[in-house]
């Protein structure tokens, strides 16, 4: 049984004499949140239209559940890009259903689903409004809707919380995970590296048009684990030891830099002798550090 539902084998794209991107590669899992990282530039974008058949790669190949990606894929997509698309001049009803009719729904289905979303998100009242009427959030959880209404295998969400307050936000947060619980697959675009923590398993980081990193999210923190902890004691100083290095200072939190695993309990021993310890926990990896270490590099 294949659990990948969408991968990209070396996949090449230039425009010109510039390279967006060069042998990148990336396996999505299937009914896993996958966050695609990058700095501005990186070549996530240009992935995204691979995947979105916009644009095709110069070399390399997109597999989709089992077989070459192809133009009879799109109707298992669903794509909600950094820069939306709403016609502002149109009824908030009237789009919905035309968006939701071109991706294939009948006009009844698409009627159900909709008036199922908008009660689900309490924007009912908003059928009628002209989208130019809304507020740059309104508007967008109308795109998250129409983006999700056929219930695809794949979203691509690009940026998905740009433009939310954080209650909103946590609402399209809560939708996303629930999406992820039902069986899509979600492929997860953003530079909040704090939403990053929070929802996905998965991460790719493209640099410089290349794929660096990959892997499931817990594996690659652990790799980047080093042998930091945040101890608090009961007054602001503590020295080095042979087992340790103070590595910063606030107050009575310090940051220490153990030699060894195996040095750990002789550390401990070593605060205790002169000190109470009121905390002491290791400093784990955030995704945030990982982009920095290996972007900076």
């Amino acid at each position: 049984m294949n659990d990948t539902l969408l991968s990209a084998e070396n996949v090449v794209k230039k425009y010109g004499d510039y390279t967006a991107l060069n042998k990148a590669n990336i396996s999505v899992p299937k009914s896993s949140i996958y966050g695609l990282l990058g700095p501005n530039g990186a070549g996530k974008t240009t992935l995204m239209r691979i995947i979105n058949q916009i644009t095709a790669p110069d070399s390399g190949r997109v597999l989709f559940d089992g077989g070459l990606l192809n133009k009879e894929h799109i109707k298992e997509i669903g794509y909600l890009p950094e820069e939306r698309g709403l016609y502002k001049k149109m009824k908030v009803g009237d789009q919905a259903l035309y968006l939701a009719q071109l991706k294939g729904m009948s006009y009844g289905e698409a009627i159900k689903k909709l008036r199922f979303w908008f009660e689900k998100l309490d924007i009912t009242s908003w059928w009628h409004k002209k989208v130019e009427e809304l507020s740059k959030g309104m508007a967008q959880k109308i795109q998250f809707v129409v983006t999700v209404i056929h219930q695809p295998k794949l979203l691509i969400f690009d940026e998905p919380f740009s433009g939310f307050d954080p209650i909103n936000a946590s609402i399209i947060r809560d939708e996303i995970l629930n999406l992820r619980k039902n069986g899509t697959t979600i492929i997860f675009s953003t530079h909040r590296m704090e939403s990053v923590e929070e929802i996905c398993d998965h991460i790719a980081l493209i640099n410089k048009s290349k794929t660096i990193l990959e892997g499931p999210i817990n594996k690659i923190k652990a790799e980047f684990q080093d042998e930091n902890y945040e101890v608090i004691i009961d007054s602001n100083q503590l020295r080095n030891s042979e087992r340790f290095d103070v590595l910063s200072q606030n107050k009575n939190k310090f940051e220490i830099k153990i030699n060894s695993k195996n040095e750990l309990k002789e550390a401990i021993d070593f605060i205790n002798q002169n000190h109470n310890i009121i905390s002491f926990k290791k400093n784990l990896a955030s995704i945030e550090d990982i982009f920095i270490k290996t972007v900076g590099k």
